[in-house]
């Protein structure tokens, strides 16, 4: 291991003018870049500490949103009692994501940066992985890929994005507040992370130096009829081979508006809005849920190992759309 140097910082600015070093990476929770720091996939030269900045904050907005500062943890943004109230897909989504002990670690900023848990990623003993080397090549692609992307994959990149969190984020339209040496600015939840094309390297949208402040969340528009389901291979914690983010906003027996989000598919959360569209105006009757499952998948492309991943999904969605309708079925 190299040598790191270690700096608290007193305030946001303070982190982002320490930040200005190349090399350098925030440190909240620290429960995925010590993973991959162990390893010797991430080698930063510095960290900096931003566990201790005022970003603790879970705040209600005027408009009767919701403002949840980037050091929260899992654990607090799981049990505010307006998450549970109002965003109840949230909470469900956050305590189906890790044990409570990573939870109470775990901050919401750092949920949205964490890296994929893709073997040859995490690896390093496989030497062809674009995400980690760019340019060498993709051992996923012909190696063993059960938990890989049947979405949005590129020749270059077929990982996954592993965070629960993330997938009830886009399907409740939430914004992600930055701050840089450029200023602040604000990028939709859904335009956060990227697929993966020609630069898999790239997760997401973030720029250097700077740093996640702030996950806004706008007014509750699916406060009851909504339901993160997590489909993995054990009932203890594990990473998603398919979850479902679902949302109705009903109209007596028709469904006026619909969120559709699927993870564990896609190197992002993966907004299925064609699904939604298909959904709209729509009774949920069987007929027509066995129609937005299609929609939800169309265009997949599934691996030798991961085939199953794409009626896996349809069911799913079929089964998170009817729990969240309740007795609207």
């Amino acid at each position: 291991m190299h040598s790191i140097s270690y700096e608290r910082a007193n305030d946001v600015d303070h982190a982002i003018e320490l930040a200005r070093q190349p090399g350098t990476k925030f440190i909240g929770g620290g429960t995925n870049l010590l993973d991959l720091y162990k390893s010797g996939i991430e080698k930063p030269v510095r960290l900096v500490d931003v566990s201790r900045l005022a970003l603790s904050a879970i705040e209600e907005l005027p408009d009767g949103g919701l403002r949840i500062g980037a050091t929260v943890s899992n654990t607090a943004a799981a049990n505010h009692p307006l998450v549970r109230q109002r965003y109840r897909i949230l909470s469900e989504a956050i305590l189906n994501g890790a044990t409570t002990q990573l939870r109470n670690m775990a901050t919401v900023g750092g949920n949205l940066l964490q890296r994929t848990r893709c073997y040859y990623f995490t690896d390093p003993t496989f030497a062809h992985c674009n995400k980690r080397n760019p340019g060498s090549g993709c051992d996923a692609l012909e190696g063993y890929n059960r938990i890989h992307a049947i979405l949005g994959a590129s020749p270059e990149c077929i990982a996954t994005n592993p965070s629960d969190m993330s997938v009830a984020l886009v399907a409740l339209d939430a914004i992600v507040h930055l701050q840089g040496p450029g200023g602040a600015r604000q990028v939709p939840v859904a335009e956060f992370h990227r697929l993966p094309e020609d630069r898999p390297q790239d997760d997401t949208v973030i720029q250097p130096g700077e740093l996640i402040v702030a996950v806004e969340l706008p007014p509750a528009k699916f406060t009851r009829s909504s339901h993160y389901i997590k489909v993995r291979d054990r009932a203890s914690y594990a990473f998603a081979l398919v979850s479902v983010a679902a949302a109705v906003e009903m109209d007596g027996d028709l469904v006026r508006d619909a969120r559709i989000v699927l993870g564990g598919v896609a190197h992002k959360p993966w907004r299925a809005v064609d699904a939604e569209n298909t959904l709209r105006g729509k009774p949920l009757t069987d007929e027509v849920l066995a129609k937005v499952a299609a929609a939800a998948v169309a265009g997949a492309h599934a691996y030798k190992d991961n085939a199953f991943k794409v009626e896996l999904a349809q069911r799913a969605v079929v089964r998170a759309l009817q729990t969240a309708a309740g007795g609207n079925v």
